[in-house]
């Protein structure tokens, strides 16, 4: 193996540690600022970009243009989705066989085949209603 291709090794298994800690969404600059600069902050665009193509990051657009990204865990069942928290931006998976009826509904209703590992729904958590 090149040394370059440990390296790059390396860099991925830092930044991927850190982003698995992740339990609200963040921002790439946020990623930066935690590493202490000791990763340029283009490796770390170019590896949360090839990450969300993979499926483990779901992308957002935020508040002032501002894109956020959110850890989605792997789940080997195929029904599941996530409740993200507009409030915290806590995002929790869930397993629940709901799901395949709502796919279905939506697929027979309104002709659109969902992708269910990326079923997102926005809501208050428990924590953030109770403030």
């Amino acid at each position: 193996m090149k040394r370059s291709e440990s390296y790059n090794t390396k860099q991925k298994e830092i930044i991927l540690d850190v982003i698995k800690k992740k339990k609200k969404e963040f921002t790439v600059k946020e990623i930066y600022a935690e590493l202490e600069n000791k990763i340029g902050l283009t490796t770390i665009y170019r590896l949360i970009d090839k990450l969300t193509e993979e499926g483990l990051l779901n992308k957002t657009i935020g508040k002032n243009n501002t894109t956020y990204y959110t850890y989605l865990e792997k789940c080997s069942k195929k029904n599941h989705f996530y409740l993200k928290c507009e409030s915290c931006g806590n995002m929790m998976h869930v397993d629940c066989d709901c799901i395949v009826e709502l796919s279905n509904h939506i697929l027979k209703k309104h002709k659109f085949k969902t992708c269910d590992n990326h079923i997102i729904i926005n809501g208050l958590c428990d924590h953030c209603t109770k403030d």
